[in-house]
């Protein structure tokens, strides 16, 4: 588990629609899971519901990095593109 910092904070603020400080929104930088983390949550955790929850969370960081590769490979493209002409 990790603790975001303020910029992190801003980008998912800007991205996902929160709420300003002080406007009803966090007081403080949250804390997440890495990858990791929640596998080793799901260690822990015993209940249906949680081993649930987890895998869910697990499928969630597999398409994260689908996504996160195919935009560099988009992104390679419009370089390669860019040089061209």
């Amino acid at each position: 588990m990790c603790q975001l910092t303020r910029e992190e904070v801003n980008s998912l603020r800007f991205q996902i629609g929160t709420s300003k400080v002080g406007a009803g929104g966090r007081r403080y930088l949250p804390y997440v899971f890495t990858q990791e983390g929640v596998a080793m949550l799901s260690s822990v955790l015993n209940s249906k519901r949680a081993v649930q929850v987890n895998i869910q969370i697990m499928r969630v960081f597999v398409k994260l990095r689908e996504l996160i590769l195919s935009h560099k490979d988009l992104i390679r493209k419009i370089e390669d593109l860019e040089r061209k002409f």
